[in-house]
């Protein structure tokens, strides 16, 4: 009985979705599950996931792995790689590709609490003088968001590269996500090795690095798209978009880099910009249904209208969820409202209930 109310589900799931199946790329972006969750989640891959043609699962690991490279940055009750191997089954099970994520060079802290690589590696610090404070409240004096690694440690590189290797092989991934979002502090005035640079050079000089590494195993790269787009110019401002003057690095790196182009608010047109600049592209939304289903429309005219060059480097959409995955599964058993700004209940609008 069971397997036959699975096949419906599919079955009308698959009438909901006929029309987006043009988009090559249907993902999710998501926090990787704790320990507690995985058999949970895994149970959403199955039953969830896959009725939607869900394709890509972008999982945010940073330090919820326990690493044999560097133990010393894995955090408490860290994912065994024998609890990952269930994640990659139930997904080589229905074609699902995982692109495990950890954060490079930005989102090295997060309001009073240091990430990992930092607290372990303090001389990665591309600002140590700025200090974390015990109640954090944002603007602030220091403009600190998240803290930076400095991309010209000359040690820095070895460690995260060494992670990035691990986390691939553990994923048995074809791709890594190294986030490279809301990167405020960079060429900072007081680090004696970026002080003077241009933050545009020193952006793209890092993604290329990572890029380049992958390369060699011949896996793609993929990032946020903020920091290569013109916040003023574009009215798109600070978040998402740079106004610290990174986004020439557009024109300074590597074609073959995927962009996740994410816009939250409203269906803004960039993924247009990025795809005439000849990068791969995907929209990603967020919490509001209504927007998410006009960045799915736009993307599909774009797909049907545009030269074939153009059309075929538009990817698709990757939904993004900032909360835990169990936070997420929560709210995504509950209850549906189609009037709350929610990112489980948009991931439903988008990809069908």
């Amino acid at each position: 009985m069971k397997n036959k109310l699975l096949l419906i589900t599919s079955f009308l799931l698959g009438l909901l979705t006929n029309a987006q199946d043009m988009l090559p790329v249907r993902g999710l972006a998501i926090a990787a599950p704790d320990k507690q969750n995985i058999d949970r989640f895994v149970k959403f891959i199955h039953e969830e996931l896959a009725p939607r043609k869900i394709n890509t699962l972008v999982l945010r690991v940073d330090y919820n792995f326990e690493y044999k490279s560097h133990p010393e940055l894995q955090e408490n009750n860290a994912l065994s790689q024998a609890e990952v191997n269930k994640l990659v089954a139930a997904c080589q099970q229905h074609g699902i590709s995982i692109i495990p994520q950890i954060n490079l060079l930005g989102h090295q802290s997060w309001e009073s609490e240091l990430g990992m690589l930092l607290k372990v590696y303090p001389q990665f610090d591309e600002t140590p003088a700025i200090k974390l404070p015990s109640t954090y409240k944002w603007p602030n004096d220091d403009g600190l968001y998240c803290k930076s690694y400095c991309p010209l440690h000359p040690e820095v590189h070895q460690v995260v590269f060494e992670l990035m290797d691990e986390i691939v092989s553990a994923f048995q991934a074809d791709a890594f996500h190294a986030g490279m979002d809301e990167v405020f502090y960079l060429a900072d005035d007081a680090c004696v090795r970026c002080k003077g640079k241009n933050k545009a050079e020193l952006f793209a000089g890092e993604l290329t690095k990572i890029r380049n590494h992958l390369a060699l195993k011949n896996k793609k790269l993929w990032i946020w798209g903020d920091r290569l787009l013109d916040g003023k110019t574009t009215g798109l401002g600070m978040w998402e978009a740079s106004m610290n003057d990174t986004h020439p690095a557009i024109d300074l790196i590597p074609k073959d880099i995927m962009i996740c182009d994410w816009h939250y608010e409203r269906a803004e047109p960039t993924a247009a910009y990025f795809a005439v600049k000849g990068f791969d592209v995907a929209t990603s939304s967020w919490r509001k249904g209504a927007v998410a289903k006009e960045q799915m429309a736009f993307l599909e005219g774009l797909r049907k209208n545009a030269n074939p060059e153009i059309a075929d480097r538009v990817k698709g959409m990757v939904h993004t969820s900032w909360s835990s995955a169990g936070d997420f599964l929560d709210r995504f058993y509950g209850p549906v409202d189609k009037n709350k700004e929610d990112d489980a209940v948009c991931f439903k609008m988008l990809f069908g209930l």
